[in-house]
Formats: C-alpha cells, structure tokens, sequence
C-alpha cells in the first residue's frame, strides 16, 4: 500500500476530533462493541451510526468505509503492546505474549479472522510483533530467526485457536461435540487403531485444540537453537 494513503493516515496520524460527541475512537468503540457482541459481519456503517445516534454520513467525515474502519477497530482492539521488560528470560516472556495474545482474542473473538491477509498494520498491533521479536534479543538467534519465530508463534496462536481455525479432524475436543463422528471411529476401531489408542489415552488432555503442547513444542524448538549458538 502506497505511503501516506488515507488509511494509513487514519491509523497513524490520529486527526483530532472535529466534534466532541463524535471522533474515530467514538466510532471504532462502536463497532468493536457490535463485533463483540454480533461478530464482525454485523458491523455497518449504518448500524455504527444508529448506535451512535448519528446519520451515516456524519460517519464518511472520518471513516469512509468499512473496510478502513475495521483496520481502525483492530489497531483499537489489540490495545497497548505489552511491556516484557520487567520478565526475566526470553521465554517466560514469549510464554506471557502468547497468554496475553489469547486473552486479546477471548475479549474480540472476530480479531484472528480478520488480521488475515496483505493489509495497512497500525502501530499498536505492530508493536505485539516488535514485543515478540524483542524477547529474543541477545539469544544468539539471527534477524531472521527471531522474526521467522515470531511468526511461528503468532501462526501457532491463530491456529489453535479453535478447532474451526485448526481444520477439520476426526476427533473433537468434547467427543459430545460430534457424536456420530465418535461412534463411527468406535464402530471402526480396528481400522484406525492408533487414533482409537490415543483418544482412550487423552482423556487428561487440554481441551485447547493443542495449543499448550505446540507452545511448548515450538519454545522447546528455539531452545534447543539457541543452546547450539552459545555452545
């Protein structure tokens, strides 16, 4: 996206307000009220307005569609980037990154659909990747190393963050969930035995579409680089 577009005004210069009861922050705590609450295909410029007790076109002064206005309500969302200054090691601090990224996501669950893509980024959801690549700084790991594991981190976070975003398996999280699935692989055993094992084996397991394994995985990996560097 070409330098100084409008959306990239909006996201980073912040005009300010031209009428106290409506400005961009008013307008983007609207719509990330309705996307809260009704997912993001709720989310109109009419619907805004009509929350707002405004007309539409009192909202075109500083959103001019919905598209800018979703990047304005992410960069919103996201909230400050977290300082992990205060955390010793880098992994205890990729490991409160990445609770912080989920709770972010539990609050908004309409943010991992819609950070997707080649986009204009604002400078709050950047600096969670400027947190990210920061905490592993002065661990031996090249430049691109440390953003390739950035990355990783963030895929991870996304793709586990339901089984919807994870694809589909012959497993649920809750067998409950999907009953017949269940019964035809119990109905099936001898032909798929090593997943009939794992699930009578999983019952202790997270229900968190593996996400803690993976996090675990994932740091367990760079550890195991980082040890080789500084051997």
């Amino acid at each position: 996206m070409a330098a100084g577009s409008k959306i990239e005004n909006l996201l980073w210069e912040q005009p300010p307000p031209t009428r106290p009861s409506l400005n961009l922050p008013t307008i983007a705590t609207a719509a990330i009220a309705i996307a809260d609450a009704d997912g993001i295909d709720a989310v109109s410029m009419q619907r805004v307005a009509g929350d707002l007790g405004f007309t539409k076109m009192s909202l075109y002064r500083y959103v001019s569609s919905k598209s800018d206005l979703i990047a304005v309500m992410i960069d919103r969302a996201v909230g400050e980037p977290p300082d992990l200054s205060g955390i010793l090691g880098w992994r205890p601090k990729l490991e409160e990154l990445a609770r912080l990224v989920v709770g972010v996501w539990a609050r908004h669950p309409w943010l991992p659909w819609v950070t997707m893509g080649d986009r204009m980024m604002g400078p709050r959801e950047i600096g969670w990747s400027e947190a990210a690549v920061g905490a592993l700084a002065g661990t031996g790991l090249t430049g691109g190393e440390r953003l390739d594991a950035a990355l990783l981190l963030f895929g991870h976070l996304r793709n586990t963050q339901s089984l919807a975003t994870a694809g589909t398996q012959p497993w649920a999280e809750d067998r409950r969930a999907s009953p017949a699935l269940a019964q035809l692989l119990d109905r099936h055993a001898d032909r798929f035995p090593s997943l009939v094992d794992a699930l009578a084996d999983a019952k202790d397991a997270p229900a968190d579409s593996g996400r803690s394994f993976g996090l675990a995985c994932v740091l367990d990996g760079l550890a195991a680089r980082i040890a080789a560097r500084v051997a």
